[in-house]
């Protein structure tokens, strides 16, 4: 008799396309995201980055970036095999290295061009001035 190892069915959170809205109810995301509304409430009081606003009538209201968390939670949780502590502590880390992120390179200006670029500024000073 062999034991096979039955695995189960990677859901691919990457093939889920999120409509261009500012604001999903909690069941739109249930349905994008193939989850139950209870997990996302769970998971709203286990991962800060997920802060869904409520709306004057108390319905919960995700944004892109809340649908985009819970995309990846969902990605860390069930194909990672992260648990949720793990799944909140790379979140951090990523939210970490994000903001440790390099800045853009700019061009350095040679002085002569930065002087260049000043005189040709007065010269269009001197003529709106002579204007008035």
């Amino acid at each position: 008799m062999s034991l096979t190892k039955l695995k189960a069915k990677p859901t691919r959170s990457s093939e889920i396309v999120v409509p261009d809205k500012l604001y999903f109810r909690i069941g739109e995301v249930s349905r994008l995201c193939r989850l139950p509304a209870y997990v996302l409430r769970f998971w709203e009081t286990e991962f800060p980055q997920l802060k869904p606003v409520k709306s004057s009538t108390g319905q919960r209201m995700y944004r892109r970036k809340d649908v985009d968390a819970v995309l990846r939670i969902k990605k860390l949780l069930y194909e990672e095999g992260f648990t949720i502590a793990g799944a909140r502590q790379q979140l951090r880390s990523e939210s970490k290295a994000e903001k440790n992120q390099a800045p853009l390179p700019f061009p350095v200006q040679s002085s002569a061009d930065l002087k260049r670029i000043r005189h040709g500024l007065q010269e269009i000073l001197g003529m709106l001035v002579a204007r008035h």
